[in-house]
């Protein structure tokens, strides 16, 4: 009887640890799923750029993004320029993704004939669960070279035809419908038109998106001039746009007082005037290609 009751107990014990150790292995398994994970923003912006300028996404490793950036005349012209459509101007241009946070580009603009690289460069990356980040912050830095011929030999020197600019992106998407970004800029000419023109200039970037279905948003993206305007150029180049993703293109059709296509050129050289309607119609193209396939994941 005696044997019986230990060798009950005995059972019961196991039994009874048996429970407690499935208990612990499940609490512990809930406990790890539970762990918060780093959940990065992804399609703040459909494009690596808002319309003229950077905007806060980048394209992925190992990725080709041909653009062309066109721009027709200004609608004010009348209908024997075709409301503008007589004229154009347009840039070409290839960014290429070496990681999922730095982006290397060139291109070449039809206006002042100039050809322009950057070096974007992302710092910190949106992101809620572990330890979040609510913002990002990019970094990017480009240099323009005028090829236009320079008449007065003087001048003609070849550092006379450069240009350079300086930028941080601070950017957050707000939700699924709408993000903002600021992006104060540094732009410095080596040449400029007369000598009481300041070389050195500041602008503050604005851009913004406004998600209308998955595939469409309307877009803003302007650099009023804070320091070093000079008489004859608008301080308010303003774009305003519109954004379709259709596969791998992007297809931005927009309305801008600016020109040029590059930081220099719509920043310090934007000349039109929205209250005039001296205004143009433009569209941008993007096109990405796979160069090398990233077998790592993109977040």
């Amino acid at each position: 009887m005696n044997r019986l009751l230990f060798l009950a107990l005995l059972l019961i014990q196991q039994v009874a640890f048996a429970q407690t150790d499935t208990k612990d292995e499940l609490e512990n398994l809930l406990s790890q799923e539970q762990k918060p994970v780093k959940e990065f923003v992804k399609n703040a912006f459909k494009s690596s750029r808002v319309i003229n300028g950077h905007s806060m996404e980048f394209i992925g490793k190992g990725v080709l993004d041909f653009r062309i950036l066109h721009r027709f005349g200004a609608l004010n012209t009348g209908w024997r320029e075709l409301f503008g459509l007589d004229q154009a101007s347009m840039r070409m241009g290839f960014d290429y993704g070496i990681s999922k946070n730095l982006t290397i580009g060139i291109g070449r603009s039809t206006f002042n004939k100039e050809v322009d690289g950057f070096v974007k460069y992302r710092i910190a990356h949106q992101h809620k669960g572990l330890k979040p980040i609510p913002l990002s912050l990019i970094w990017v830095s480009g240099m323009t070279m005028n090829t236009t011929k320079i008449t007065d030999s003087k001048l003609n020197a070849f550092e006379n035809r450069l240009g350079y600019y300086h930028q941080i992106i601070a950017g957050r998407k707000f939700g699924e419908a709408f993000t903002l970004q600021l992006s104060p800029t540094f732009v410095h000419r080596n040449l400029v038109d007369l000598p009481v023109d300041n070389n050195n200039m500041i602008a503050l970037g604005v851009g913004a998106r406004l998600k209308l279905t998955n595939r469409t948003a309307l877009i803003l993206d302007t650099y009023p001039i804070l320091y070093g305007d000079h008489e004859g150029y608008n301080i308010f180049p303003l774009s305003i746009g519109f954004d379709i993703e259709t596969g791998g293109h992007v297809f931005q059709l927009h309305v801008s007082n600016a020109r040029g296509m590059n930081e220099k050129a719509f920043i310090t050289e934007t000349t039109q005037d929205w209250t005039k309607g001296e205004i143009q119609i433009g569209f941008n193209l993007s096109r990405v290609f796979t160069i090398v396939k990233n077998t790592e994941s993109s977040w």
